[in-house]
């Protein structure tokens, strides 16, 4: 498996639009694990979140890929990420951000895929209000926390 090939593969179903393209990359059981979105698991609800959530709220994507690393399981890469806003309070606003990627895979398909940004800045460049942006932050926070809790971070 040529891992860049994937990544090359990934980003062009992401701006291509086309669910079916980016879902077909993963296991049946597949999950996008989305920074902003959550979680989708299946192909339906991957090519959903794609074409309703992703397509549905912004256009001209561009997604970059570089320094990749792969261990012929999993493969990690950052990534400068951009896209315009078609939602009525952010029409037309440019936002551009930089992260990183993770990919878990399975006889050649994508079975976990997670990612890390900061999504304060994304948001920030939309104009959210002060309010907005906390009730956002508020709710990925709440993720983050969900995630590790009974652990040695939060034995509360």
């Amino acid at each position: 498996m040529n891992f860049q090939t994937l990544l090359n593969d990934f980003t062009a179903a992401i701006e291509s639009g086309v669910g079916s393209r980016l879902a077909d990359m993963f296991c049946d059981d597949g999950v996008y694990h989305d920074g902003f979105y959550g979680p989708f698991q299946g192909h339906d609800a991957i090519a959903d979140m794609l074409e309703q959530h992703f397509h549905g709220h912004a256009k001209d994507f561009k997604w970059r890929m570089k320094d990749p690393v792969f261990d012929g399981d999993t493969g990690y890469a950052r990534y400068v990420f951009s896209y315009t806003s078609t939602m009525p309070d952010a029409e037309g606003k440019r936002v551009v951000f930089e992260g990183m990627s993770r990919f878990a895979l399975q006889d050649g398909k994508i079975k976990d895929y997670d990612e890390i940004f900061d999504a304060g800045i994304g948001l920030a460049q939309l104009g959210f209000d002060d309010a907005r942006l906390g009730k956002v932050l508020g709710k990925f926070a709440g993720r983050v926390r969900g995630k590790h809790r009974g652990t040695p971070h939060l034995l509360d």
